[in-house]
């Protein structure tokens, strides 16, 4: 370890380590400057958890802990407390265990941490913070923003690379422009403040993998993309001995059918909705049963025990879903938490869950037609396409931005209530090594064998040579 603990004036090493969503062998080869980081360094397979999404997967990632432990059971739950499902909620606090960056202070007080963008950023203990945080305008408009720790670094940031692009991070517009605002932000905040450990997530490869499938050209070439996008990332760490690390949540295998466990659950009589202005909501606090659909994972919250039986029995024999957990299932892959549902849906590979409830399009509120991560009772990749049914939808949608840019309320109604274009999904364990996430890390031998998602903080503690 002698080699790891001499960093530049006596300090732990320093490190990078970027959060490439979706990197997997396959889309390697079509990236030639992480591939690269491989070969001169180490490389290896990396485990992930069960479910296999990014607020899960990250939050092992920084506590060492599995979903049983750390709480984290998806990117959104049900919280009984509240009667509310709540999908990317920000705050820290809701990560049980022991952080990376506590551990590492322990070892050396004083380090710092930069964290760009890893989720539950906000209220984390880290020295450095930014994280996309749209303002909430009082007469309901949304515009593009972020949050920083220190609150100067808003501005800062703004000034010298532009506001953050909230569109461009998420919705139909989801593109490179979000992931390239990350790098500079990242490297403004290394060249700027020198912390001892950033944090970088760089969301680009969710977006076609999702649209178009793992093996579709587009998607080789957004991996393409990103990799020419992190190259001057790369150069800086390199020219000032920072140890970068590069891994991935998950994989993304391709999908040909969807899934509506809620409307399953609703023609069994299990699930209620109540009716507003012609529109239905779902009512989970009513519900005998419901499901938060999480990609290819759905929590399904049963409220009372008499219930599960016939919850069970609504599910057994529904195409796409491959098996549903119980206590001992969900014990068997360390989902076993409050949080979790009663029973947890696993889709089969090649499909994965809508959060669909209304048996009508014309009985669906209209959040569903939005990019509203935080008012769907459940996970939306639908919202990355505008409605190709829709001859007029890039019409209302330059008419909608219009008023936007001239302070009016608007309204962006362009998704599609159609589910069929997805053709990328993840959330299962990985079954096809090429689709399985990776680690790479710019020093030779660092990572071997097979990497477990538990094992990432104790490494990055060991690179910084403060273990």
């Amino acid at each position: 370890m002698s080699q790891l603990t001499h960093g530049r004036h006596g300090r732990p090493t320093p490190l990078l380590v970027l959060d490439v969503v979706g990197l997997t062998p396959r889309l390697l080869d079509h990236m030639p400057h992480l591939k690269a980081l491989g070969q001169s360094g180490s490389r290896a397979p990396l485990g992930t958890v069960l479910p296999a999404v990014t607020c899960a997967a990250q939050s092992t990632f920084l506590t060492g802990t599995t979903p049983s432990e750390h709480g984290i059971v998806g990117n959104g739950w049900y919280f009984r407390e509240l009667g509310d499902v709540l999908l990317w909620r920000q705050h820290n606090g809701l990560v049980a265990g022991d952080k990376l960056w506590d551990a590492a202070r322990r070892a050396h007080p004083g380090y710092t941490v930069a964290n760009i963008c890893w989720w539950y950023a906000m209220g984390a203990d880290t020295d450095y913070t930014v994280t996309p945080r749209p303002v909430y305008y009082a007469d309901g408009r949304k515009e593009p923003d972020c949050y920083t720790r220190p609150p100067e670094l808003h501005d800062e940031l703004t000034d010298k690379l532009g506001t953050f692009p909230l569109f461009h991070f998420w919705g139909p517009g989801a593109d490179l422009v979000s992931s390239r605002w990350i790098v500079d932000a990242t490297r403004h905040i290394i060249d700027t403040r020198d912390p001892d450990l950033a944090l970088c997530y760089l969301p680009h490869l969710d977006y076609d993998l999702q649209r178009f499938g793992p093996d579709d050209p587009r998607s080789f070439r957004a991996a393409a993309d990103l990799d020419a996008t992190l190259a001057p990332l790369l150069d800086d760490a390199r020219a000032e001995g920072r140890t970068v690390v590069a891994l991935s949540e998950y994989g993304i295998t391709r999908v040909n059918r969807s899934v509506d466990i809620n409307r399953v659950l609703r023609r069994a009589g299990l699930l209620d909705v109540h009716t507003q202005d012609g529109m239905e909501y779902l009512d989970p606090m009513a519900s005998r049963a419901f499901a938060v659909a999480d990609h290819q994972i759905a929590h399904v919250y049963v409220r009372r025990p008499e219930d599960l039986e016939a919850t069970r029995a609504a599910l057994a024999d529904v195409p796409g879903i491959e098996r549903l957990l119980d206590d001992e299932g969900k014990k068997a892959h360390q989902l076993d938490h409050p949080r979790a549902g009663e029973l947890v849906a696993v889709a089969e590979p090649d499909a994965w869950f809508t959060y669909y409830y209304w048996l009508d399009d014309d009985r669906a509120p209209d959040f569903a037609q939005l990019v509203e991560i935080h008012r769907k009772p459940g996970y939306d990749p639908v919202e990355l396409f505008m409605d190709p049914e829709d001859p007029y939808v890039r019409v209302r949608a330059a008419s909608a931005l219009a008023r936007k840019k001239l302070g009016m309320r608007y309204r962006m109604a362009v998704v599609p209530l159609d589910p069929s274009p997805i053709r990328g999904s993840h959330g299962r364990l990985p079954t096809n090594e090429d689709e399985s996430p990776l680690i790479l890390c710019s020093t030779p031998r660092a990572v071997a064998g097979r990497v477990a998602a538990t094992d990432v903080k104790s490494l990055l503690l060991h690179l910084a040579g403060l273990q």
